[in-house]
């Protein structure tokens, strides 16, 4: 008899640890379950908010949706932030039910994800409305080099609209956490392109810089002029 007892010892053993185990492993299938709910009434809501506040009229205009679907993507800013906010419930949901179970080493990556895309929605609305006020700076400007006659306007204004983008992908990065690292290589590039322009343009464009100084200095005193009261002649 204590032989029997001996073997079914184990057996007995296996049976208690899986009796304590499966109501867990029920209620992390409930916890993934409600968090699959969840996700999709918070990606709903995301989406249906954006909309009634017409954030993607911005987006548009500033061309962050066109640069969105540029690779055959089928989403735009608002279906990106709404897929962000998705998984952010889903993997909450999974830290939560990978705690019901005891696995804290999933537990623990699982949380620096999810601690990880607030980052990148914040990085996302960065861009976004980083890039509306470039175009806004560069159509305000453009449309001032139009109004006093310079033809070199539509140039300029390119180049404030990337100075200004460039200023705010570094914010962005910034935002995102993820080391100087990143943030430095893209200074030194910046950097790189930025010298190589100025030296093309220091050795082939002085001619054109002469004509461009010149005819801005015209334009604004022909401006100056015509703004001038006429005395009246005696």
């Amino acid at each position: 008899m204590d032989d029997v007892n001996v073997l079914l010892e184990p057996v007995r053993a296996s049976l208690h640890a899986i009796g304590d185990f499966l109501p867990r492993v029920l209620l992390a299938l409930l916890i993934l379950l409600a968090g699959w709910l969840l996700a999709r009434g918070v990606r709903f809501a995301v989406v249906r908010a954006l909309r009634a506040i017409n954030f993607g009229v911005m987006t548009q205009k500033s061309g962050v949706d066109r640069f969105l679907q540029q690779g055959g993507g089928r989403f735009d800013t608002i279906g990106l932030l709404g897929g962000l906010f998705y998984w952010l419930a889903i993997l909450a949901a999974f830290m939560v039910a990978s705690n019901s179970l005891g696995l804290a080493y999933v537990t623990d990556l699982i949380g620096r994800v999810v601690l990880f895309l607030p980052k990148v929605v914040v990085a996302v609305l960065i861009i976004a409305f980083g890039a509306y006020f470039a175009g806004f700076i560069a159509t305000a400007l453009a449309a001032y080099c139009r109004s006093i006659g310079l033809g070199d306007g539509d140039a300029l204004a390119r180049l404030a609209f990337y100075a200004i983008l460039v200023f705010v992908v570094l914010i962005a990065i910034d935002a995102l956490g993820v080391g100087d690292i990143i943030r430095q290589t893209f200074l030194i590039l910046v950097a790189a392109v930025a010298f190589a322009l100025a030296l093309a343009f220091g050795l082939g464009g002085r001619k054109r810089a002469a004509e461009l100084l010149e005819r801005w200095s015209r334009a604004r005193a022909e401006r100056e002029a015509a703004q001038e009261p006429r005395r009246p002649v005696i």
